[in-house]
C-alpha cells in the first residue's frame, strides 16, 4: 500500500487553528518518510487544548504559517492520492478550514478513516480511540496527541489492517475528499 497518514493539533477550537501537523508516508507497506512542524496558527490557544497536546503559544512564535508549510506538503494531496487519519472528519476539516482561512483553494484527494475501518475490522473494542486501537493491537504509541507519533501510530494501523485482512476489505472505507 501507499498512502499519507496526516495528524493536525490545533491551537484551539476554531477548525483554522492548525499549531502542528505531521505526515508519515507510506510506500510499498513500508514507512519511508515523515513531515513535522510546528506551525503558527496567529490566534490564541485555549487552555484545553494545550492541555491536550502541551504545544503553547511561545512554542510556535517563530514557527512558520501555514501557507508556507503548504508549499512543502501541497504535493502529497493529489486526485490519486491516498490521505488517511484517525478521526479524519477531524484533521480533513482542519486542512480545508485552514486553507480556506488563507484564500487557498482545498485539493481533492482521497482518504480513509481508520477509525471506521478498526470499528469494521475489529470489533469489541470498548472505544475506537486512538491510543484504545493502538493498545489492542499492540501498536506503540510513544506521546499521543504529538503530531507525529500520531500520525505514524495511525500508518501502523492501516498497515496492521492491510496486512490481516487485505486491501480489498479497506476499499469501501475510501472515499474523495474536498
Amino acid at each position: 500500500m501507499n498512502f499519507i497518514a496526516m495528524d493536525f493539533e490545533t491551537a484551539s477550537g476554531k477548525r483554522y487553528s492548525a499549531c502542528s501537523l505531521a505526515l508519515t508516508i507510506v510506500r510499498d507497506n513500508q514507512i519511508t518518510d515523515e513531515f513535522y512542524t510546528l506551525i503558527n496558527p496567529q490566534t490564541d490557544f485555549f487552555w484545553r487544548n494545550i492541555q491536550i497536546h502541551g504545544i503553547h503559544e511561545k512554542d510556535v512564535q517563530d514557527a512558520p504559517l501555514f501557507p508556507e508549510v503548504w508549499q512543502h506538503i501541497k504535493q502529497f494531496y493529489q486526485p490519486e492520492q491516498l490521505v488517511i487519519a484517525h478521526n479524519n472528519s477531524f484533521d480533513n476539516s482542519v486542512l480545508k478550514n485552514t486553507l480556506l482561512h488563507y484564500g487557498i483553494q482545498p485539493p481533492t484527494y482521497q482518504t480513509l478513516d481508520t477509525v471506521k475501518s478498526s470499528r469494521q475490522l475489529i470489533p469489541g473494542l470498548s472505544n475506537y480511540k486512538l491510543n484504545t486501537v493502538c493498545d489492542a493491537l499492540q501498536i506503540d504509541l510513544h506521546h499521543h496527541h504529538n503530531a507525529l507519533d500520531d500520525a505514524q501510530a495511525c500508518a501502523n494501523i492501516l498497515l496492521y489492517e492491510a496486512e490481516h485482512f487485505g486491501g480489498d476489505k479497506l476499499r469501501p472505507f475510501i472515499n474523495f475528499y474536498n
